[in-house]
């Protein structure tokens, strides 16, 4: 088929426009979404650009972290990232596709990509945390072989954990037995 729109994954420094620009879509989208539901308002400008400064997104270099970005048609449309907390264990964080290109298939070739910087990185398993009111986020790990566990952090915003054993076949699914 020509002319179809195709995904492309690579890294990206966490400091570039590209992954300044999506990590802002994505910080005010998920804090906008709490607000919502809590306190029913948008978040605030000046929360909004607290919060965003607060997390640079350093940790996403190696060799201890990697951001993935996901471009759709060549434009910059998602994001995906991993770093070590431990030699074996790496957290998946600032998973995000822009909303008006999801259901195209971006969200777990990013999720994907994050898995093998992992296991470059060294790590064995893949852990992560999320919320209630992500449901489509925890529907995507759940297919792609993450498991609910207990928690392993204290992070306020944190009310789902999960992992995933990185030492499987790349790309295969955790079944239950």
């Amino acid at each position: 088929m020509t002319g179809m729109t195709t995904w492309t994954i690579a890294p990206e420094p966490y400091d570039s426009p590209v992954a300044a620009a999506l990590w802002r879509a994505y910080y005010t989208e998920v804090s906008d979404r709490w607000y919502l539901l809590h306190e029913g308002r948008r978040t605030r400008a000046d929360d909004l650009e607290r919060g965003i400064a607060s997390q640079s997104g350093s940790e996403l270099t190696p060799p201890t972290g990697r951001l993935m970005v996901g471009r759709y048609g060549g434009e910059p449309a998602g994001t995906a990232g991993v770093r070590l907390l431990a030699p074996e264990t790496a957290e998946l964080t600032r998973v995000f596709v822009d909303g008006r290109l999801r259901g195209r298939g971006g969200a777990a070739l990013l999720v994907t990509a994050a898995e093998e910087a992992a296991r470059a990185l060294g790590a064995r398993e893949l852990i992560l945390d999320t919320r209630d009111d992500l449901v489509e986020a925890r529907a995507l790990y759940a297919r792609l072989g993450f498991t609910e566990t207990e928690a392993h952090n204290d992070d306020v915003y944190a009310e789902h954990w999960f992992r995933k054993d990185l030492t499987t076949a790349p790309g295969a699914l955790s079944r239950p037995s």
